[in-house]
């Protein structure tokens, strides 16, 4: 049994510029008092052909967690545009909010970004502009449709006994596609 349920997220300022702050408001519960902190992460992946181009906007530490709900807004800075490729900054990539515990992570919601331009002259372009013009980029993440994936995991030695589970169901953790 998980001591964290996440309830809710929902995503603000959405559709905004490529250049404004990510924001997310977090809403989850605890059912049992927690020794250590929560650690979330947001993550940009940058390129569907390489982690390296992966960005860690920001990372926060939350707790020690007692029994209760809680809400909170994470946001983080957007992508370093000059640590993406340059053909992948304008199309569909992927966003990852990540939720650890003793440096294991037990959730992980992720969302489609697509960015595109605003402006209809330069989406209708047959050759977009190359370096891609930033400034005029607006990102659009597709907050309605969360691929939202658990693993297991041993909060702590005190707290609730864990469920017996498949060691298929362990290696695999469960993905499910649901509103959070």
């Amino acid at each position: 049994m998980s001591a964290i349920n996440i309830t809710s997220v929902n995503v603000l300022d959405n559709p905004s510029y490529f250049i404004n702050p990510l924001q997310l408001e977090i809403q989850y519960e605890c059912l049992y008092p927690l020794q250590h902190d929560l650690e979330w992460k947001l993550i940009y992946v940058g390129s569907p052909e390489s982690e390296k181009y992966d960005q860690v906007l920001d990372s926060v530490l939350v707790g020690p967690v007692a029994p209760g709900s809680y809400r909170f807004v994470f946001q983080a800075d957007p992508p370093n545009p000059a640590q993406l490729p340059q053909d992948d900054i304008v199309g569909v990539t992927v966003m990852l909010l990540t939720c650890s515990y003793n440096q294991q992570e037990f959730m992980r919601v992720g969302y489609y970004v697509s960015t595109d331009y605003l402006e209809k002259e330069y989406r209708e372009m047959e050759s977009p502009p190359n370096p891609p013009l930033i400034h005029k980029l607006v990102r659009n993440i597709l907050a309605d449709k969360p691929r939202v994936t658990r693993f297991p995991i041993d909060f702590d030695a005190v707290s609730a006994a864990p469920a017996v589970k498949s060691v298929e169901a362990l290696a695999a953790g469960t993905t499910t596609e649901m509103e959070v």
